[in-house]
């Protein structure tokens, strides 16, 4: 047989060597009993070895760790091969392409890691997570189409903001200006007056956040679902634990074992319905457990976050709560507001393990009150003209969600920050590679 792949250990002993190959399917031992000197060598003076009798023993001396090799010999089941019960008994060797020593290490810093990414997720737990990000999306995918969702691809350039001028990315373009999108929130409403009724997408999305924390990001993943017909922000709930439950399934019956030995972490699947807290009440038990969220704001800060997500930890065993009735002073102007308060949005966000994954809402879709709305947070409704006429020409009760694809696997794994669980990572100071 012929077998391929990068050098991940190498045993040189006296009489016969081991090497450990690997490649994104997981490693195989090779070994090569060494052949015997020649008999004139023993005639030999000291100090003058002979030529090599064994080239394939001289070339696996050589190796150094991730040098690429191509391998004929042998397979031979031996049940002391810790590696699977077989190996392959090395007849020729190839070396395909040479490495030179690793800048990393196990113990190095996460920013050097990134620096070297590409050699970074050569390592077994750290291709994991890029394999149970597939398994999670297709998973999501699957629950979308099997419930009649429609795939959509919004643009990522926008002609002006759809949430906050702060935020934005500016670039030039021809002879204007245009913005990155910092969500596709305006494109996937505009499917409901199209006649889509639900959508989906998983794509880019950029913030001009100037954040250090272990949880933020420049540019980002963001899964999005809207859907029409809805009677309340309880029905995109409704959706959201939903596909949380087809993902995490998915993952658990395809990488549990994995999940567990790599990161000592067991993968639970949701119970249905996630426990749903007011934002009021959810400060006033945050209180009581001897934590008062700032109130500079009308939010809930990360500590509250941790601490509300404690609290559900112990009372109802649950990973997920949703924070529900968020006011319309920190939530975007086209998020549909209580009847009986309007100083109450029809909103919520999504906790997992103590960290916000997600904001969902009802949306408005009576023009009148979205322009109002729009006025009330500064923006200009000739701004914001093209969404708004989505609105003149018949649009049902909808709704939705973002969230952020790196979040959720970083909080899933165990992972201490969202460089870990992005495949190359953005932040204020990062670029490259």
């Amino acid at each position: 047989m012929t077998v391929s792949g990068w050098v991940d250990t190498v045993r040189d002993q006296k009489k016969v060597q081991f090497v450990v190959l690997r490649d994104e399917s997981g490693a195989l031992q090779l070994v090569h009993p060494r052949l015997p000197l020649p008999e004139e060598a023993a005639g030999r003076l000291e100090g003058s070895p002979p030529e090599s009798s064994d080239p394939v023993a001289d070339t696996i001396s050589a190796l150094s760790s991730g040098t690429f090799i191509t391998v004929r010999g042998a397979l031979k089941h031996d049940e002391r091969v810790k590696l699977g019960g077989i190996e392959v008994v090395i007849d020729e060797i190839d070396v395909v392409s040479e490495a030179l020593e690793s800048p990393i290490a196990e113990d190095t810093g996460v920013d050097k890691r990134m620096d070297w990414r590409f050699l970074d997720l050569r390592v077994p737990k750290n291709n994991l997570v890029l394999r149970v990000q597939t398994t999670l999306e297709h998973a999501w995918r699957n629950y979308w189409v099997g419930n009649d969702f429609i795939e959509i691809h919004t643009p990522k350039l926008m002609a002006s903001a759809s949430e906050s001028k702060a935020e934005l990315f500016e670039v030039a373009y021809f002879e204007g200006k245009a913005y990155l999108a910092q969500s596709p929130q305006f494109f996937k409403q505009m499917a409901q007056p199209a006649g889509l009724g639900r959508v989906f997408e998983i794509g880019p999305a950029f913030r001009a956040d100037p954040s250090f924390t272990s949880r933020h990001a420049t540019e980002f993943t963001s899964v999005d679902s809207e859907l029409s017909w809805i009677d309340s922000h309880e029905d995109v709930m409704r959706l959201h634990e939903e596909l949380m439950v087809a993902g995490f399934t998915a993952v658990k019956e395809k990488h549990g074992a994995e999940i567990a030995e790599a990161f000592g972490v067991d993968v639970t699947v949701p119970s249905t319905p996630f426990p749903r807290i007011p934002l009021a009440e959810a400060k006033r038990i945050v209180a009581e457990r001897g934590y008062e969220v700032p109130r500079h704001d009308d939010d809930m800060d990360p500590e509250g976050e941790r601490q509300i997500a404690a609290y559900v930890k112990e009372k109802f065993g649950h990973e997920f709560v949703f924070l529900t009735d968020y006011a319309s002073s920190i939530r975007p102007f086209y998020h549909m507001r209580h009847e009986a308060d309007d100083a109450l949005t029809k909103s919520y966000d999504l906790i997992f393990n103590g960290v916000e994954i997600s904001t969902g809402a009802q949306r408005e879709h009576r023009i009148e009150v979205l322009e109002r709305q729009a006025r009330e947070k500064g923006l200009d409704p000739e701004e914001l003209s093209f969404y708004l006429d989505f609105f003149r020409y018949g649009v049902p009760p909808h709704g939705g969600f973002g969230m952020g694809l790196a979040r959720v696997l970083m909080l899933m794994l165990g992972l201490p920050n969202l460089r870990e669980s992005t495949y190359l990572f953005r932040g204020p100071t990062r670029l490259l590679p």
